[in-house]
């Protein structure tokens, strides 16, 4: 799929005319990431937004010691970096590739020229700022007020919502992550997921193969959340 075609398709540039389509894929740069390469630092230049065409990334806050919290995972058809772009500010946080990942690059000036002209694309830029700054309060909310059970609970019902998939009556979320990762997105160690994941799979309610994560009944999952 060429830029132009896929541009098409991401509801960031979807208002755009064939004629727009055509100059800002022209524009745009392709960059292979390795599972685990970084695409950026927290604290470094923001000179592009970037566009995932395949894989996941996650965006993550690292800590002095090496840990690290786990904002959100973004895949295909999603954009980050733009934050840096709009206040000039250095990068809020690391993102680094989950898995074999292909994004497309557009510079700082493209893109600012690109807002400049499209009323659309500014729109959905702030509204889609909004619904992240909407999950990070989730997250807090979650970190402050409910025990890791619930949010191992509740991140894995949110998983499997975006990238499960039905296999024989089960749903198996379709990513590859390990313990720490999940530990991460949840605000925990890694040795308290991996009890809680014992303790669901002493419950019959998931499991754990070499493709992911089995749930095998959401509904009493979601039940503890509460």
């Amino acid at each position: 799929m060429s830029p132009q075609q896929f541009l098409r398709q991401v509801p960031l540039f979807q208002s755009l005319t064939q004629q727009d389509s055509e100059r800002l894929a022209a524009c745009l740069k392709r960059q292979i990431l390795k599972k685990g390469e970084v695409l950026f630092r927290k604290g470094s230049e923001g000179t592009a937004l970037y566009i995932i065409v395949k894989g996941t990334v996650k965006i993550a806050l690292p800590s002095r010691l090496g840990d690290e919290v786990i904002l959100a995972i973004f895949s295909e058809g999603d954009f980050l970096g733009e934050m840096a772009l709009l206040d000039g500010m250095p990068r809020s946080a690391d993102v680094a590739a989950l898995e074999p990942s292909e994004v497309l690059i557009l510079d700082r000036s493209d893109f600012l020229s690109f807002l400049k002209n499209n009323k659309n694309a500014i729109r959905s830029i702030l509204s889609t700022l909004s619904m992240r700054l909407r999950k990070t309060d989730d997250f807090l909310e979650d970190t402050c007020f409910l025990k890791i059970s619930a949010r191992l609970a509740k991140k894995l019902v949110e998983l499997a919502g975006t990238y499960g998939r039905q296999e024989q009556g089960s749903i198996l979320i379709d990513l590859r992550l390990a313990q720490t990762d999940l530990a991460s997105m949840v605000g925990a160690t890694r040795e308290s997921v991996n009890k809680e994941l014992r303790v669901l799979r002493e419950k019959g309610l998931v499991s754990i193969t070499s493709n992911g994560i089995v749930i095998h009944d959401v509904e009493r999952l979601k039940r503890r959340i509460h």
